[in-house]
């Protein structure tokens, strides 16, 4: 069990994708996703699973990610975020935001 200070150290923000590459230098399929959460945090870089995805389908997508852990080096990217989704036999589902949820606003 966690505490609840222990979840409110997680910050979880709503961005929104901008652009999305293909990321074959990575073991796992995945994408390299650029990210903006707004003014106060900016673009971010994340490197995501999310190949069951069309790269179409994503590009204007508003996500839900976790903005505040320390990079991690994936091959040779750098991913600032971790996008967050449900993991299912199908792969990842995104966690759902809604469209009106303002960039770079805070999950509580």
């Amino acid at each position: 069990m966690i505490t609840y200070q222990d979840f409110e150290k997680v910050e979880m923000r709503v961005g929104v994708i901008t652009k999305v590459e293909d990321f074959p230098e990575a073991r796992k399929p995945a994408y390299k996703l650029t990210l903006d959460f707004g003014n106060d945090i900016g673009i971010k870089h994340s490197s995501a699973q999310i190949t069951n995805y069309p790269k179409e389908e994503l590009v204007g997508r508003k996500v839900v990610a976790v903005v505040n852990f320390p990079p991690k080096q994936v091959a040779n990217f750098i991913s600032e975020v971790l996008v967050l989704g449900a993991v299912t036999e199908k792969g990842i589902v995104l966690l759902g935001v809604s469209q009106d949820a303002p960039i770079g606003s805070r999950i509580a």
